[in-house]
C-alpha cells in the first residue's frame, strides 16, 4: 500500500475513533501541550532581494522561521546571497535555514555552507543521500534538518548516528499516517531532534491532522507546524484552522475537529464497501 493511501486511511481510523470517543485528537495522541504552534514560511528560490522582500512581509505577519529555497539556478553564490539577504531582512534571532531538497552535490552545499558560516542559520537536506548531508554537516560546521531522506525508523536512527539529524521534518505521508508518525515524534524526541511536523501536501483534512500531533508534543522539541490549507484553494473545511500572528492552533471538536465539504472534494477514488 502506497504511502500517500495508507497515511489517508491511518488518518480516517483515527477521526473515526476520536468522534467515537468523543475526544479531539491532541488528546489520544499523548494530551495537548501547546496552545498554539509556531509556524514557518517557505520562500521560493527567486533573486536575492526578491526573497528578502517576501521574508520582511512574513515577519510583519508574525512568522519567526523562514525556509530558504536553494539551488534553482545551479549558481552556489548565488545561495549565499539568498541566505544572507533573507538574514539580514529578518534580523538576529528568526530562524533561517537554506533548503535544497537533494538538489546539491556535497561540494555546492559545503561552499555555500562554508561562505555563510559567520552566519546563524542552517542547511536542509542538500544531498541525495544521509552519507553526504553528513559530510556537508561535518565540513560546514552548521546544524543540519533531515527532510526527504526521513521516512522511517531506520532513517531517523541513521541520520542520528551520522550527526546530521540537528532538526527532521515528519511528515505524515512518508510514514504512512497519524500512527507511525507518532512513534517517529517519539524517537526523535528521544533523540533529542527538534521536529517540523507537517505533510507532503494536502488541505484541511492534512493540516488538521498534522496540527494535532504538533499539539501533542513536548515544545522543546517541536521546532514548527505547516499551515497546507493556506497554500491552496478551495478550502475543504471553510471553518477549519487558520494562522494568526505566525501560529495556529489545531480543531477543538471531536477526532480531527473538521467538518469537510463533501461536494468539494468531489467524485472519490476508492470506495470500500
Amino acid at each position: 500500500m502506497g504511502g500517500r493511501l495508507q497515511s489517508a486511511l491511518n488518518i480516517a481510523l483515527w477521526d473515526l475513533t476520536g468522534q467515537a470517543a468523543g475526544l479531539p485528537l491532541y488528546t489520544l495522541l499523548g494530551g495537548r501541550q501547546s496552545d498554539t504552534m509556531p509556524l514557518y514560511h517557505s520562500i521560493t528560490c527567486i533573486a536575492p532581494e526578491d526573497m528578502a522582500e517576501i521574508a520582511r512581509t512574513a515577519f510583519q505577519d508574525g512568522i519567526r522561521q523562514f525556509q530558504v529555497k536553494l539551488g534553482a539556478d545551479g549558481d552556489w553564490r548565488a545561495d549565499v546571497e539568498r541566505l544572507r539577504a533573507v538574514r539580514a531582512a529578518v534580523g538576529d534571532g528568526p530562524l533561517v535555514y537554506g533548503d535544497w531538497n537533494c538538489g546539491a552535490g556535497s561540494l555546492e552545499a559545503t561552499r555555500v555552507g562554508r561562505a555563510v558560516a559567520d552566519l546563524d542559520v542552517m542547511l536542509e537536506q542538500p544531498c541525495a543521500s544521509i552519507a553526504d548531508c553528513a559530510r556537508v554537516r561535518a565540513a560546514t560546521g552548521l546544524p543540519m534538518k533531515l527532510d526527504e531522506n526521513a521516512h522511517d525508523m531506520a532513517s531517523l536512527l541513521d541520520g542520528h548516528a551520522r550527526g546530521c539529524m540537528d532538526a527532521v521534518a515528519v511528515k505524515l505521508s512518508k510514514f504512512g499516517g497519524l500512527s507511525a508518525a507518532r512513534r517517529a515524534r517519539d524517537l526523535c524526541a528521544h533523540l533529542g531532534a527538534v521536529m517540523c511536523i507537517e505533510d507532503t501536501w494536502g488541505s484541511d483534512i492534512a493540516t488538521a491532522a498534522l496540527l494535532h500531533l504538533g499539539a501533542a508534543t513536548n515544545p522543546r522539541h517541536l521546532m514548527n507546524v505547516c499551515d497546507l490549507s493556506g497554500y491552496v484553494s478551495p478550502r475543504l473545511a471553510p471553518a477549519g484552522p487558520v494562522r494568526k500572528g505566525g501560529q495556529i492552533a489545531p480543531p477543538d471538536g471531536p477526532g480531527l475537529g473538521v467538518a469537510v465539504d463533501r461536494a468539494a472534494l468531489g467524485a472519490p477514488d476508492l470506495i470500500l464497501d
